[in-house]
């Protein structure tokens, strides 16, 4: 379950990334609103992935890999606040939804998660949520 719910912000905040990049190439408005509905979307599910990582650092198996589950968190955490930063970004008008900052806080809430899903599953590992 901790695996679908991730693949929401990674796969949303990179749609997100690439229509601010598409609007910034043809300044069509619409491409806009798609980069407010992908980031709404990424948004509501970071949420859900964040109290998954609140609940497997309180409540899940002590010992190893309590730190990598710390690290997550804040990953997931910073993830979630930037990608709540970047959905009011974009909710301004025009130019100014996106410019530099929004394509910066599209790129850095892309890498966030990213980084989120290798820390999750990209060691051979995982987190091992769930087993």
């Amino acid at each position: 379950m901790h695996g679908i719910l991730l693949a929401f912000p990674v796969a949303l905040f990179a749609a997100a990334l690439v229509t601010d990049i598409t609007y910034l190439n043809t300044a069509e408005v619409q491409w806009t609103n798609f980069s407010q509905w992908l980031i709404a979307g990424a948004d509501l599910f970071s949420g859900f992935v964040l109290a998954w990582a609140l609940l497997a650092v309180f409540f899940g198996r002590s010992g190893q890999g309590r730190g990598r589950r710390v690290v997550y968190l804040i990953v997931v955490a910073a993830m979630f606040v930037l990608g709540v930063v970047n959905a009011f970004q974009h909710a301004r008008d025009g130019w100014h939804s996106v410019g530099t900052v929004g394509l910066v806080l599209s790129i850095v809430c892309s890498l966030l998660a990213l980084v989120a899903g290798w820390l999750a599953y990209g060691s051979g590992r995982g987190m091992e949520y769930g087993r």
